[in-house]
């Protein structure tokens, strides 16, 4: 009996001091095995977003970048002059490529006709012209905004022919007074080059749409003149004048943009 007791009472304390040191094992500083699975896929997440935060850089606002690309369109003064003027056809295209924020390559391709009648002086002159040169923005638009006032030079480049259809003969001799001819002389395969300053107003109507004004000073480099009388117009150069090489002109344009890159 007294062996049953002993048994009983040594079994007893072994129970209650193995009871007594888990606890403590809960409080060494360390977690039990879920609480610590659970904290490391925490750091881990956490980690994980941290580096993709880091890695992934900030999206451009595309309201800031400069769209580059080709605008082209056509005169609609010439237009508008050949449905008015009986003694006038012709057209104008017009483009340009924008190659930095400020500068575009600019180029013009036209066809003019004219019927020149004054002081018994008719002649016939028609041809085509090219002009190549470059604009420059002078205007700082505001954000959103493509208006423009740009300055800009060319260099133009006509062939045309030139037919004589009736002109005056004067003479000193009063045996034979001045007569009017009619003898429809025709001289082809004639050229001319010139420089001009322009200066232009643009404004966008729509999204990509312009409309544009334009002023243009001229200045004659050469011309290929018949024997017996001058030019009296070029083609894409308008008038000519006897006492200056000077000339003017004018233009109003629609063109559309067309987006080729962002940046």
């Amino acid at each position: 009996m007294r062996l049953y007791t002993c048994i009983f009472i040594i079994s007893l304390l072994t129970g209650v001091s193995t009871s007594a040191q888990e606890p403590e094992a809960l409080y060494e500083g360390t977690l039990p095995l879920e609480r610590v699975e659970n904290n490391a896929a925490q750091t881990i997440s956490v980690q994980a977003s941290d580096s993709l935060a880091q890695g992934v850089k900030p999206a451009m606002d595309s309201t800031k970048l400069t769209a580059y690309g080709l605008r082209v369109g056509g005169d609609l003064s010439k237009l508008l002059r050949t449905a008015l003027d009986q003694n006038y056809s012709g057209f104008e295209l017009v483009g340009d490529l924008r190659f930095s924020k400020r500068f575009y390559a600019a180029v013009e391709l036209g066809y003019e006709e004219r019927f020149w009648s004054q002081q018994n002086l008719e002649a016939q002159i028609n041809g085509s012209y090219i002009k190549l040169g470059a604009d420059f923005n002078a205007y700082r638009n505001w954000t959103g905004m493509n208006n423009g006032i740009t300055t800009g030079l060319r260099y133009g480049l006509s062939t045309f022919n030139n037919t004589l259809l009736r002109y005056p003969v004067y003479t000193t001799n009063p045996t034979f007074p001045s007569s009017i001819r009619e003898d429809n002389i025709e001289y082809s395969g004639l050229t001319a080059g010139w420089v001009e300053f322009i200066l232009a107003v643009k404004t966008e109507l729509w999204s990509n749409f312009f409309l544009s004004l334009n002023v243009q000073l001229k200045h004659l480099i050469h011309e290929d003149t018949p024997g017996n009388f001058a030019n009296l117009v070029i083609p894409g150069f308008n008038k000519t004048n006897d006492f200056s090489a000077f000339g003017v002109g004018y233009g109003y344009t629609l063109t559309y943009f067309i987006p080729i890159l962002k940046r």
